[in-house]
């Protein structure tokens, strides 16, 4: 073939291959994957072990499949008036709450006036003998 005929295929060839390239390029590693080990090509599937079936529960997990949505709700959301009444039972467990913090405070002052704070420990400056190394720093 002569140059100028290669340069005219050129533009052709790369249209009739850019939709193959494309697809292929698109799809899921899977497709690919099992495409290519139905050809031969890849690794061979391998079922697991007797006892990796046999550790496997027989009845569906507790769990939840990866992939799988979760079931609808029984119970429905709340309408705007229930809602209210919810916040305003809330903020009068508050005011309760913050009532018996109160009372608990004022209780503890009254129990702590007959009680006094320990004495002041001797002057920081000196330090305490029975606190010093037994033995002297290196130097």
């Amino acid at each position: 073939m002569t140059l100028a005929l290669c340069r005219s295929l050129r533009p052709a060839l790369v249209l009739a291959l850019a939709p193959v390239a494309l697809s292929l390029g698109a799809c899921s590693g899977d497709v690919v994957r099992t495409m290519a080990a139905d050809a031969g090509y890849g690794p061979k599937t391998i079922n697991a072990p007797d006892f990796v079936t046999g550790s496997r529960p027989k009845e569906t997990p507790d769990y939840m499949a990866v992939g799988v949505d979760a079931p609808r709700r029984t119970v429905r959301a709340k309408n705007a008036e229930s809602q209210k009444a919810l916040e305003a039972e809330l903020e009068s467990a508050r005011g309760r709450n913050v009532a018996r913090g109160h009372a608990a405070e004022s209780a503890a002052r009254g129990v702590a006036k007959g009680i006094t704070s320990a004495p002041p420990s001797a002057s920081p400056s000196a330090p305490d003998p029975a606190l010093r190394p037994a033995t002297p720093p290196p130097q």
